[in-house]
């Protein structure tokens, strides 16, 4: 049956973000609108309302935030998979809904989410976030390449409907979708970038970064684009944003390129700005801090997040979030490993380790938003002699001068056993194209690799006797269909005799 007041909504909605200056401050308090979505969606989304009676709650009672902080957590098993895709959505009608996104699937089978176009409006205001603050798009002539896979994926087709968005609120940005296709960016870059005043390309970074490359070895002069990157989809160091820029003929780290904190699940759900770049860099520097900060050997993603937008919380070292969509989402436990930390209170502890980030802080006023850093999921590490070796600190020995040019970046990371039933670190690691695994190449990769571990690791260089630091390198040429098949999302470890 047609929905007669449908359209007023999204007009008024999509006039809403339109009309809206570059990330607003929603009225009200965080919590206070996340208790108001709860009883929203207590009310009218029949698969949220079955799930508390099967908990015995009655919404009548959950009045205040310690209530709600006590609310069942949701995740894809208990919830979205339990429940018919109708029984989501508010008065369990899917074809209230424009259209589905589809997950990556990096963690196990791919999944669907019903969409409205009004769902863009918080994605959009995040885009608007970075266009705006850190690439000044409202001042430059723009054009946009999504490079991320088109069809049903939700990357390349949220990101092309919010960059429209974002065009059709009155920035001077030209949007084009080569999709994950290096000829066709090649193709398109050099007949429409010489109309435009920057290029932003939007992508996974690895592949990024062969776009870069490939381009490169076609002669490219990809300083006359003024590259800028958009990035989703994996945690990078500063090294990997300081070899690529340069390669790119970026100048200013802190502006050039941002990273997206993102999920199928709900969308974007923080950025990286000017300020959070300029902190990262320095705890990149600073190991023991970022330690001490963090808890981790391991240096996060760390973005801003509008509280008013995505309500988050944390349960035990992981995060959690509560937002409106087409299927709203009360307490999602998204599992990736972080936590939280407020503006003035990152703000305090770099100044009392000598650092102000003021240089950073954008001259036309940034709102003071809250950070979130992630880690990523613990199901993308390998424990090797009781210590945790994480991806993003290989990454970081395949950035050093003198291999970086050599490899992709791409890895795979596991734990095998040599000929003598000992248990050893075995990293295979994807050639650059047209580069051959000369003589050498594998040992100083491993020696590289070996002494970012023991820098950045403590666990690793405590844990791991001597002898067994050094990994076993494996080197295979690009596209190996076995450890790097192209056009599938990279996993860069395998689980216990995996394949």
């Amino acid at each position: 049956m047609r929905d007669p007041d449908r359209a007023g909504r999204v007009s008024a909605g999509m006039r809403e973000f339109y009309d809206a200056p570059p990330a607003p401050a929603p009225p009200g308090s965080p919590a206070e609108r996340a208790l108001a979505l709860f009883h929203d969606v207590a009310a009218t989304v029949p698969a949220y309302a079955d799930l508390l009676r099967t908990h015995g709650i009655d919404p009548r009672t959950v009045r205040d935030p310690a209530a709600f902080a006590r609310l069942p957590l949701l995740t894809k098993d208990n919830y979205h998979r339990r429940y018919a895709l109708p029984q989501l959505c508010r008065g369990g009608r899917l074809d209230a809904c424009d259209m589905v996104a589809v997950s990556s699937g990096s963690s196990g089978t791919p999944t669907v989410w019903p969409r409205s176009v009004l769902d863009e409006r918080a994605v959009a205001a995040r885009f608007e976030q970075v266009f705006h603050g850190g690439f000044r798009a409202d001042e430059r002539r723009t054009l946009a390449v999504v490079c991320f896979a088109l069809g049903s994926w939700v990357g390349g087709m949220y990101t092309t409907a919010c960059c429209r968005h974002l065009a059709a609120k009155g920035y001077p940005i030209t949007v084009v979708t080569p999709g994950n296709d290096i000829d066709e960016i090649l193709r398109v870059l050099p007949e429409l970038g010489p109309y435009a005043d920057q290029v932003v390309l939007l992508g996974y970074p690895p592949f990024l970064k062969n776009v870069i490359d490939v381009g490169a070895a076609r002669g490219v002069d990809w300083r006359r684009y003024r590259i800028r990157l958009v990035l989703a989809g994996e945690v990078f160091s500063e090294q990997w944003r300081d070899l690529v820029g340069g390669r790119a003929g970026m100048g200013d780290p802190t502006r050039d390129s941002a990273s997206l904190y993102g999920t199928a699940d709900a969308g974007v759900l923080g950025t990286e700005t000017p300020l959070s770049i300029a902190v990262r860099r320095f705890l990149a520097r600073d190991p023991a801090a970022a330690r001490e900060l963090f808890g981790s050997d391991r240096l996060p993603t760390l973005v801003q997040y509008d509280p008013g937008s995505r309500y988050f919380e944390t349960h035990a070292g992981t995060l959690l979030f509560s937002c409106d969509g087409a299927v709203p989402l009360v307490r999602y436990h998204i599992a990736d490993e972080g936590g939280l930390i407020g503006h003035d209170e990152l703000l305090e502890f770099c100044a009392r380790h000598g650092f102000d980030p003021a240089e950073a802080a954008d001259p036309r006023g940034a709102p003071r938003l809250p950070f979130v850093y992630v880690f990523g999921r613990s199901l993308f590490t390998v424990s090797f002699f009781g210590a945790n070796v994480y991806p993003e600190n290989v990454t970081v020995g395949l950035e050093r001068p003198g291999v970086s040019d050599r490899v992709t970046g791409k890895f795979v990371l596991d734990v095998v056993e040599d000929a003598d039933h000992d248990r050893r670190l075995r990293i295979v690691v994807e050639l650059a194209p047209g580069v051959p695994a000369e003589p050498g190449l594998a040992s100083a990769l491993a020696e590289s690799i070996r002494a970012e571990l023991l820098r950045l690791n403590s666990e690793f260089a405590h844990y791991v006797p001597h002898g067994y630091q050094t990994p076993l390198l494996e080197l295979r040429p690009a596209g190996d269909p076995e450890f790097f098949p192209p056009g599938v999302k990279h996993r860069y470890t395998r689980p216990p005799g995996g394949h």
